[in-house]
């Protein structure tokens, strides 16, 4: 084997290595495409083909044997990752946000097995979730996403160097986000549920030997049905907040 061709293949093999690590890491966290819920075989399949399409897109001439090569193979996942964390604290925003609308309504108790987790979380949390992602589908979020990972080749090849400190202290920083997101996601369905509470308050002055346990429950979980349907309008624009934030940060992380 000649130089040239010995120098071909080492270039063909880093741009392989470079597309799979930044790919795999977004991919680690990223919602939808990093759910636990995927198949492992399809999340795989997504990586190898993502990998192969994006590969042309990362060419460079360090040798992936070296100790560059490992320093670059980090960079290349961090990333994919911080890119992925970002858009995942907006998910968890809205699921968060779902958790606070289900305790002011008395359905704290009522959890359900998480698959994403493993655990176990709140069942309006995991309802807001889901209908979120089905936004996130339905606006091709995902593609926009993939799309995003491509131009990072060209604004952030793998011969420069990773994200530097202050974009790990703006990912930080985003996560201020996941408590005003969240509130911002359960605000009118607590508030119509606060002036519930007042009422009962009233009542049970007005009322003392009155059972506000055994007629406030039920009282309460009806009008937070009542409600959660009608702040339902609400969530699509407080995600759309949350998702024009999230995309900003990761388009500078990417280098655009």
């Amino acid at each position: 084997m000649t130089v040239v061709q010995l120098a071909e293949l080492q270039g063909l093999i880093g741009s392989l290595l470079w597309a799979m690590a930044r790919v795999g890491g977004l991919c680690l966290l990223a919602p939808v495409f990093g759910d636990s819920v995927t198949p492992r075989r399809l999340r795989l399949g997504v990586i190898m083909v993502l990998t192969m399409v994006l590969a042309p897109l990362a060419p460079t001439t360090i040798n992936p044997m070296s100790a560059d090569g490992i320093a670059t193979m980090v960079s290349q996942v961090l990333i994919g990752a911080a890119i992925g964390f970002v858009l995942k604290l907006a998910f968890e925003a809205v699921s968060l946000g779902g958790q606070l609308v289900g305790q002011s309504m008395s359905l704290g108790f009522a959890e359900t097995v998480d698959p994403r987790g493993g655990g176990s979380s709140p069942v309006l949390s995991q309802f807001y979730l889901l209908m979120v992602t089905l936004l996130f589908l339905a606006m091709d979020g995902h593609l926009r996403l993939i799309a995003l990972l491509a131009d990072s080749f060209h604004t952030l090849p793998p011969a420069q160097s990773a994200i530097d400190g202050n974009g790990l202290y703006a990912v930080v920083a985003f996560a201020t986000h996941l408590f005003g997101g969240a509130v911002r996601v359960a605000l009118p369905g607590m508030t119509s549920l606060l002036m519930v509470n007042i009422g009962f308050a009233a009542i049970s002055r007005a009322a003392p030997s009155m059972n506000l346990f055994a007629v406030g429950f039920p009282i309460t979980v009806t009008l937070g049905f009542v409600a959660l349907w009608l702040s339902m309008r609400s969530v699509p624009g407080a995600f759309d907040a949350l998702q024009t934030s999230a995309w900003a940060l990761m388009h500078e992380l990417a280098g655009g």
